[in-house]
C-alpha cells in the first residue's frame, strides 16, 4: 500500500469510524434515554443536542468521504469510492428525509408535551438507524480495505 493511499484510507477509516460510533451511541444510548425522561423533556432536550452534534456529523462524513476519494486516487479500487460514496449518502438522507422531522422537533411553536411531539421523536429515531446502518456499512468496506493491504 502506498504511502498516500495508507495516510487517506486510514483517515478515511477513523472519520468513518468516529461518526459510525457516534451514530451507534445515539440509537442505542442517547435517544432512548431521552425518550424515558418523558416526551416533554426529551423534546426539550433534542433541539441544543441536534444543534451541537450537526457540525461534527457533517464534518466526519465530509472529511472521510474526502479521504476516501483521495485512498482511491492511488489504488484505482472503486471499492474506496463505495465507501466513500456510502459515507457521503447520509448528508443527503439527512437533509431530504431527516431535515423536516428535525425543523418540526426544533420549532418553538411545537408542544412539548403533545402526541404529535412524542411521534416527532419516535420517527427521528427511525430515520437515525437508516443512519446508523449506512455508516456501519461504510465503515466494514473501509476497514477491509485497509486489512487487505
Amino acid at each position: 500500500m502506498a504511502g498516500f493511499e495508507k495516510l487517506f484510507g486510514f483517515m478515511a477509516a477513523l472519520c468513518c469510524a468516529l461518526f459510525a460510533g457516534a451514530a451507534l451511541y445515539v440509537n442505542l444510548v442517547e435517544h432512548p434515554a431521552r425518550m424515558e425522561c418523558g416526551t416533554e423533556l426529551a423534546a426539550t432536550e433534542f433541539p441544543p443536542s441536534y444543534r451541537r452534534a450537526t457540525v461534527s456529523q457533517v464534518s466526519l462524513a465530509l472529511i472521510g468521504t474526502l479521504c476516501g476519494a483521495l485512498a482511491w486516487l492511488w489504488d484505482r479500487s472503486p471499492s474506496w469510492l463505495i465507501a466513500a460514496g456510502l459515507l457521503l449518502s447520509v448528508i443527503p438522507f439527512t437533509l431530504f428525509f431527516m431535515l423536516p422531522t428535525n425543523n418540526q422537533l426544533v420549532d418553538t411553536s411545537l408542544d412539548r408535551r403533545s402526541e404529535k411531539a412524542h411521534l416527532l421523536l419516535i420517527r427521528w429515531g427511525r430515520l437515525h438507524v437508516v443512519r446508523t446502518v449506512v455508516s456501519l456499512a461504510a465503515l466494514l468496506l473501509f476497514l477491509m480495505l485497509l486489512a487487505k493491504r
